[in-house]
C-alpha cells in the first residue's frame, strides 16, 4: 500500500481543535461516539481511523456508520437508550453558556421567566450529563460562554451532581471542555475548571482575559499537540475535503 502524498502547510487552529476533540475519546473502548457540530465530527471520525477503532458512529438516528458514512450496522431504539442511560455513550455537545464546575446552557439568556433571549431549550442535556460522560466544544471562546453562573442549568456540572448524590454521580463526567482558544478539564480539588493545554498561537493570560471566572491554571501550560502528517492528511483529505471545520472557526 502506497503512503499518502505529504499534506502541505501547517496545521490551521481549526485543525488543532480537531484534534483536542479527538482527544476526548481516546480510552474509552467501545462506546457511543455522539458529536455535536462540525469540528468535534471531524475529530470522531479521526479518533475512529486512527487511535480508537472501537468506537461506534452513528448517523444520528438508527444506523452504526463508519468513519466514510457508509452503513455498518443497525441500531434499534431499545439499544440505544441502553446505551445512553449505561454510560456507553460519549457526547460531545455546544454550550451557550458553561461555568466553572461545568454545569451548561443551552436553553435561555437571562431569567428564565422572562428570558432576554431563547435559545435551543433543555433538550437532552439533563439525561445525557447525569447517564454518560459528555464533553463540551466552544468554538467561540468568551466572559459571555464561560461564565460565573449560567442563567439556566441544562447540563448538569460536578457541584450539581454531587449535591444530588450517588445516583447522580454514577455515570457523571465531564472528562474535556475544547474551545477556539484551548484545552480544559475539571482535574482539581473541588472539581473546578482547569486550563489543560493552549493552542499554538494563543497565550494563558488571552484565555484568563476571555473566561469570566478564575480558571485554575497550572505552572507550565503546554501547547496542544499539533496532528501528525498522517492525521493531517486524514483530515485534509479524507474526512473533511471539503474544509467544514474551518467554518467553525475563524482563527
Amino acid at each position: 500500500m502506497n503512503a499518502p502524498a505529504p499534506v502541505s502547510g501547517n496545521p490551521t487552529r481549526a485543525e488543532h481543535c480537531v484534534i483536542a476533540c479527538a482527544e476526548a475519546w481516546r480510552g474509552d473502548g467501545e462506546v457511543l461516539a455522539s458529536p455535536m457540530g462540525a469540528v468535534p465530527s471531524v475529530g470522531a471520525r479521526l479518533a475512529r481511523l486512527t487511535f480508537a477503532p472501537e468506537l461506534l458512529l452513528t448517523d444520528g438516528e438508527a444506523t452504526i456508520v463508519g468513519p466514510d458514512g457508509a452503513a455498518e450496522g443497525w441500531l434499534p431504539y431499545r439499544r440505544h437508550l441502553t446505551l445512553v442511560t449505561g454510560g456507553r455513550r460519549h457526547v460531545m455537545m455546544g454550550a451557550s453558556q458553561i461555568d466553572r464546575f461545568g454545569n451548561q446552557n443551552i436553553s435561555c439568556i437571562g431569567d428564565w421567566e422572562r428570558p432576554s433571549r431563547q435559545l435551543l431549550g433543555v433538550r437532552g442535556a439533563p439525561v445525557n450529563t447525569l447517564n454518560n460522560p459528555v464533553s463540551y466544544w466552544v468554538p467561540r471562546h468568551s466572559r459571555r460562554v464561560f461564565v460565573e453562573r449560567v442563567d439556566m442549568v441544562c447540563g448538569v456540572g460536578y457541584d450539581r451532581a454531587a449535591a444530588a448524590g450517588p445516583s447522580a454521580t454514577r455515570f457523571h463526567r465531564i472528562p474535556r471542555v475544547v474551545s477556539d482558544l484551548g484545552v480544559f478539564d475539571f482535574a482539581t480539588p473541588d472539581r473546578s475548571m482547569r486550563l489543560v493545554s493552549v493552542h499554538p498561537g494563543v497565550t494563558v493570560d488571552q484565555v484568563r482575559e476571555a473566561t469570566a471566572f478564575t480558571l485554575t491554571v497550572p505552572d507550565d501550560v503546554p501547547r496542544t499537540r499539533s496532528p501528525s502528517p498522517a492525521e493531517l492528511h486524514l483530515i485534509r483529505e479524507v474526512i473533511d475535503p471539503s474544509g467544514t471545520r474551518d467554518r467553525e472557526v475563524r482563527a
